[in-house]
């Protein structure tokens, strides 16, 4: 049968709208969108009623051109509790920290009656959390994970609307299902490759999780004191996510953590039955590639061979290989595009007057706590992912302190995820083999 005879898109941010346009009209099943109500939201709300629910997505590559379109959605729903009739799939499209709280808000009958449910940017984790709280539900309900969103999708004006540019499209992500290479995954694939990119299909849903790069990046990256000083406002000039220092984070000792914290992972992939990720191999063929001329495919298919000292500097000789785009068209100047150039973005007032912390690092935490917890329920040591954490708590409570008095986001409060990681630890508890197994 078809899990996607009707799809129900839960979320209100730009991938909703690439999804709503390709689902409508490369499946042609009918799309309903569903969001919280909000300042933020409220934009996104009013240009649907305006444009009579009609959605449109522009690209920015005319190789993308299966990215692009336009649709009616046939439902519109502003709050998850009004969320009506039957759905066969449900996409969650919004941050993995919220799944649960948003299930919680649609009506237990109408899940009852969901045959799927797709997480398109879920983290390690996230479909054991899921599959915990669908168990008294509907316990039958096929998961899906993604890896990662498959596209790079922005808002075309500068606030939501009903218009999107996809800018990006991921040549590879990847798969896992409750219900094995099933036929949802099957359509999906066939899906995907429509649309150009890949889709591998894993042998779990926490296989898939697993290889999101941004699990292994992210949190070096970001959870150090260089870069929360500037997200904190306590940096006097704009710094960069992928630059070198002083113009970034990346020093010899946060290449050392990166790989720290990636064999902590590793042991953690272990202990599940997951097969371990080749990272730089990930980084490159998966991900950004780089010249043979700077990593040669033998440094990059015997990485997880290598010593420490040798792995630390092929991956430092793969960030210094990306401060520029490698396969852009030099201009007259012999410049390159400056593909670095990714500032790192300040804590701001949000539309309903609360500080708040970008979504990098915001989402990070989250990631990074649950991949924690995994650790400490599994009985292993990780001692470099509890110090990008001790670092970020710190910077919460100084700037906590500091906005003292002002209205700001739940994002500054220090966080243990407890309910979600009882959840998804219960889940691993009950299975009879490890989760990354067939």
């Amino acid at each position: 049968m078809n899990s996607f005879n009707r799809v129900l898109i839960l979320g209100t941010g730009p991938a909703t709208i690439q999804l709503a346009v390709t689902l409508t009209n490369k499946l042609n099943c009918p799309v309903g969108i569903a969001g919280r109500e909000s300042v933020r939201s409220e934009s996104f709300f009013a240009a649907l009623k305006e444009s009579d629910h009609r959605v449109r997505v522009h690209i920015q590559n005319e190789k993308h051109g299966q990215m692009q379109g336009e649709c009616a959605i046939e439902h519109v729903y502003r709050g998850y509790g009004t969320i009506t009739g039957e759905w066969d799939t449900l996409i969650m499209a919004v941050t993995a920290d919220a799944y649960v709280a948003v299930l919680k808000q649609i009506d237990v009958e109408l899940l009852q009656q969901v045959k799927c449910i797709v997480l398109l940017s879920p983290t390690f984790g996230s479909n054991a959390l899921i599959r915990h709280f669908m168990r008294d539900i509907q316990p039958a309900v096929e998961l899906i994970s993604f890896s990662t969103y498959f596209g790079a999708t922005r808002w075309a004006g500068d606030r939501p609307s009903d218009q999107v540019i996809t800018t990006a499209v991921k040549k590879k992500v990847f798969v896992g299902s409750t219900h094995g290479r099933s036929p949802a995954v099957v359509l999906l694939g066939e899906l995907c490759d429509k649309l150009g990119t890949t889709l591998e299909a894993m042998q779990s849903p926490m296989a898939a999780e697993s290889r999101n790069i941004s699990l292994f990046v992210h949190p070096p990256l970001f959870m150090n004191e260089f870069s929360l000083g500037a997200v904190f406002g306590e940096a006097h000039a704009k710094k960069y996510v992928y630059k070198m220092f002083p113009e970034g984070p990346i020093t010899q000792s946060l290449i050392r953590d990166m790989l720290e914290a990636w064999k902590e992972m590793m042991s953690m992939l272990d202990r599940l039955g997951i097969e371990r990720i080749n990272l730089l191999k990930f980084m490159t063929d998966d991900n950004y590639p780089v010249r043979p001329e700077s990593l040669s495919r033998h440094d990059i298919d015997n990485f997880m061979q290598l010593e420490a000292i040798h792995q630390e500097y092929l991956v430092y000789v793969r960030y210094t290989s990306l401060l520029i785009d490698p396969f852009s068209e030099p201009d007259r100047n012999g410049r390159y595009f400056d593909f670095s150039a990714v500032p790192i973005r300040q804590i701001f007032v949000d539309k309903e007057g609360y500080w708040d912390i970008p979504r990098m690092p915001k989402e990070d935490y989250y990631r990074t706590k649950i991949i924690q917890g995994l650790a400490r329920y599994l009985g292993l040591s990780s001692p470099t992912i509890d110090k990008f954490i001790a670092t970020y708590e710190g910077s919460l409570e100084r700037a906590s302190l500091a906005l003292r008095g002002q209205k700001v986001s739940d994002a500054f409060a220090v966080h243990r995820f407890e309910d979600d990681l009882k959840m998804i630890c219960s889940e691993i508890e009950t299975r009879k083999q490890p989760i990354g197994g067939t």
